[in-house]
């Protein structure tokens, strides 16, 4: 019997360094590799910001955050043994950073909702969503609810690293966990996961001698972008503005009040997690708003001009949509280590108890005044730059590195025009 195994036991001609190596899925698998390459999960061990706030948080945690940051950011190098801490990748070879092919393909089973809770079993047999994989002379393959975005625990799998608890207990990025109590978790056919977004389907083939199926976009575009001379960063940009057009309604009125007028922005979150979300401390959202009468501006807040951090800029009324950060002192904190509570000022997802009214209204007053026409879009930058200043001064990041700043999207269906009568609105 055991000479029979032996015997019908298949060999495949990538071993498990070969498999770790996402160079050994591109000539198979092109589109994935070009779509992945582009990514923020390729991105994710080089990034300079990431690779400064860890070395910043090791020195002020006198090392106490350990594998906190590279777990996520380069979970494979983590997993063999090459890096404890994050502080070295330096030295770890290129194809072992970052969340690669490897890193997904091979994770067998969720243990925890957060902080990276994969097993990753690295045993040769390729994971994914396609029920009937075809067979392959390269490597195992298998299909795996963790993989197939119509299965609920595909979210899961994504939220393991998408949701961050910090080690006192706090909840600080809960992308998963909003997604969990929204109306998109529902047990029917209706159900919208993580991959239903950000791993839009198609037509196409899975291998390059495979039979044409549905297959799925391998950028999974979020707002992130690479701040460095990174490959696809054209196309990723174009995604994620197509991502974002449709994330918000907007509805703008002008409204009479005593002896005056308001303008009144009403936004409203259709997406799948709260807006923004992720690292919401770290993002800069935020309204703009211009009203006037003939050639007289009455109003005019939120812009900010190309360069310039959104905090170094005066605003009383701007409305801004992020979260902020406080420290146990209650002062205001970028250091996530540092972080222990925050004043959530995001946009909501609608959920069972708020499906019908979920949206947030801000109103600006105009005592005396009718405007005759009024403008208003929402802007968002993936990172803040009062925090890559704050990285720069401590040290950590040498700005000359980064061959770019945080690009400004400017949200589709937000931008309106209002021109009507006093108790009207747009769209």
């Amino acid at each position: 019997m055991i000479l029979l195994l032996l015997s019908c036991r298949q060999t495949y001609d990538l071993d498990a360094e070969a498999l770790r190596d996402p160079e050994s899925c591109k000539d198979c698998h092109q589109t994935h590799y070009e779509q992945w390459e582009g990514s923020m999960h390729a991105y994710a061990g080089e990034d300079p910001v990431f690779r400064a706030m860890n070395a910043r948080g090791q020195r002020e945690t006198d090392g106490a955050l350990g594998d906190f940051c590279v777990k996520c950011h380069a979970p494979v190098a983590l997993a063999l043994g090459l890096t404890e801490d994050g502080t070295n990748l330096d030295e770890v070879p290129d194809h072992l950073q970052g969340v690669t092919c490897a890193w997904c393909h091979l994770a067998d089973e969720v243990v925890a909702d957060h902080n990276a809770g994969l097993v990753w079993a690295d045993d040769g047999v390729m994971r994914g969503g396609i029920a009937e994989p075809q067979e392959t002379a390269a490597h195992a393959s298998a299909w795996s609810p963790l993989h197939d975005r119509d299965s609920p625990e595909s979210s899961a799998m994504c939220g393991s690293c998408h949701d961050i608890v910090l080690p006192d207990g706090f909840h600080l990025e809960r992308t998963y966990a909003e997604w969990q109590g929204s109306l998109f978790n529902v047990d029917d056919a209706t159900r919208q996961s993580c991959g239903h977004c950000h791993t839009r389907a198609g037509t196409g083939k899975a291998a390059i001698d495979g039979p044409s199926r549905r297959i799925h976009d391998h950028a999974m575009v979020g707002v992130d972008v690479a701040l460095t001379a990174f490959p696809g960063i054209p196309e990723q940009e174009a995604a994620i503005q197509d991502e974002l057009d449709f994330t918000l309604l907007a509805t703008l009125c002008v409204l009479p009040i005593v002896a005056g007028s308001e303008v009144v922005l009403n936004l409203e979150n259709v997406g799948g997690h709260s807006w923004p979300s992720g690292a919401t401390h770290d993002r800069r959202a935020w309204a703009e708003v211009t009203a006037w009468k003939g050639d007289e501006v009455l109003l005019e807040t939120g812009v900010v001009e190309e360069g310039v951090a959104l905090t170094d800029t005066a605003d009383p009324n701007r409305w801004d949509i992020f979260d902020l950060a406080y420290n146990a002192e209650g002062q205001p904190e970028h250091m996530f280590w540092s972080i222990t509570e925050t004043e959530r000022r995001t946009l909501p997802v609608v959920t069972e108890d708020n499906w019908i009214n979920h949206s947030i209204t801000m109103r600006w007053p105009l005592p005396g005044e009718v405007p005759e026409r009024v403008t208003a879009a929402v802007h968002i930058r993936p990172i803040g730059l009062d925090l890559l200043a704050d990285l720069s001064d401590s040290g950590d990041l040498d700005l000359s590195t980064l061959t770019r700043l945080p690009p400004t999207f400017t949200l589709g269906e937000t931008v309106l025009e209002w021109t009507g009568t006093v108790g009207s609105c747009v769209p």
